[in-house]
């Protein structure tokens, strides 16, 4: 009998995370699987419980709920051979989209959990972060921002309405009001980026922020971060723009610069304009720059 840990986040798909999670464990239990209840009140509570379990031994842990829940299982199972299986509930579920899984599909999602318990994993890359000056790091799976992208990240968590990247599209009006370009230093394998700017994003998939495709040809099994940077621009240039992310056209605009890097170093360099943000990656708060990001290839197993 296969032992399964579910942790699920209720608050997930505007509240309807509990009745996913209480499918979830319905349909796994009629799979014949042992399944454990991982959840808990909080992001870190159930983080801890998940990593207990897998100390003690699962076959598979299960997240349920958007990318954040994505972003819990990775820091359990990165580097590690227990696989995460996920059921896409969130608003955004743009890790999801990235892996071709169902969204919003409950039943599909956990035939594809059954199925791939059977034939093996799929590995990904999964993405280290942490302060320069220390090895100790976490894990994430999609974007990294530390520009307004971040401060809109930001904004955004506080919101209740509306769903997906139209909640973005609010709190970026929201932070347009007192933006001004942040300074940065941005070293790469092979060059460094010195400029104020208005946006960085170290992507491992192409979308964030609930279908915004901000790193259009980003794979998430290359071995390789897609960072996209964008010059000092205006608030009126930054309104004109932003529509154009939803299909990956920003990255034509003569200010986006899109550059691959196995490791990126991000720094405030305040001379050259404001403090950056804190950043964000896969929507959850990872804390100030300075921030060194590495990809670690095939990191993650993933039930795909």
């Amino acid at each position: 009998m296969r032992h399964v840990g579910v942790v699920v986040n209720p608050t997930a798909g505007r509240g309807r995370g509990v009745e996913a999670g209480r499918r979830v464990h319905e349909l796994l239990v009629a799979r014949g699987m042992k399944v454990e209840d991982l959840s808990a009140p909080t992001l870190a509570q159930a983080t801890d419980r998940a990593r207990a379990a897998a100390v003690q031994g699962l076959d598979a842990l299960v997240v349920v709920g958007g990318d954040g829940m994505v972003h819990l299982g990775a820091n359990v199972v990165a580097g590690t051979a227990l696989p995460l299986g996920i059921v896409a509930a969130g608003t955004g579920n743009d890790i999801a989209r990235t892996l071709g899984l169902p969204r919003g599909d409950v039943e599909a999602a956990v035939g594809v959990v059954e199925r791939a318990l059977d034939t093996g994993p799929r590995r990904v890359d999964a993405v280290r972060v942490g302060t320069p000056e220390h090895s100790a790091h976490e894990w994430y799976v999609g974007v990294l921002s530390c520009g307004i992208d971040a401060a809109v990240n930001a904004r955004a968590n506080t919101m209740t309405w509306p769903r997906g990247s139209a909640r973005y599209v609010r709190a970026l009006a929201a932070e347009l009001a007192s933006f001004r370009p942040y300074g940065y230093r941005v070293t790469l394998d092979d060059r460094t980026w010195e400029s104020a700017g208005t946006l960085v994003a170290i992507a491992n998939v192409p979308w964030f922020g609930g279908g915004l495709k901000i790193a259009p040809d980003a794979r998430v099994d290359d071995g390789l971060l897609d960072v996209v940077v964008a010059g000092p621009l205006s608030r009126a240039a930054v309104t004109r723009i932003f529509p154009g992310i939803y299909q990956g056209r920003h990255v034509d605009h003569p200010a986006v610069t899109v550059v691959r890097s196995r490791s990126v170093v991000v720094e405030p360099l305040v001379d050259v304009g404001a403090t950056p943000p804190p950043a964000f990656a896969d929507g959850e708060r990872v804390g100030p720059l300075p921030l060194r990001v590495q990809v670690d290839p095939g990191a993650l197993s993933v039930l795909a």
